[in-house]
């Protein structure tokens, strides 16, 4: 069974920072491509920034340049790393494994878990 344990949200004025984690268990992660995806009220969820299994990054427009995802494998965790945060980042923040195709993904690995908060105020 898969399991995705989001981490690391909170509340943060403009400007400030954020680490989101995310532990994986129940699926081979170095061989997995991951992503972090975001709601916020009232929108569609949206990719914000991927890793595939080799380590090729991709970002939305909106966040590149701002946040960072990495990936550790012995710990089967991904991270983003949210820097210059502005209230349009305000969402809850999820991670999975997209299945085949890792942009604009339709298919994940898991059931979209609880997810963490973040919340940038002006």
């Amino acid at each position: 069974q898969v399991q995705l344990v989001e981490s690391g949200g909170g509340s943060v004025e403009t400007g400030g920072s954020l680490r989101l984690s995310c532990v994986a268990s129940g699926i081979t992660f170095n061989k997995n491509a991951m992503g972090w995806y975001r709601q916020a009220p009232g929108k569609q969820r949206e990719s914000v920034a991927t890793i595939t299994a080799e380590g090729r990054v991709d970002y939305a427009h909106s966040v590149k340049g701002r946040f960072t995802i990495s990936k550790d494998n012995a710990k089967s965790t991904v991270y983003l790393q949210m820097n210059n945060l502005t209230p349009e980042d305000t969402a809850v923040y999820y991670c999975n494994a997209p299945r085949g195709r890792i942009k604009d993904a339709t298919n994940f690995v898991s059931a979209w878990g609880q997810g963490t908060q973040v919340t940038v105020s002006s």
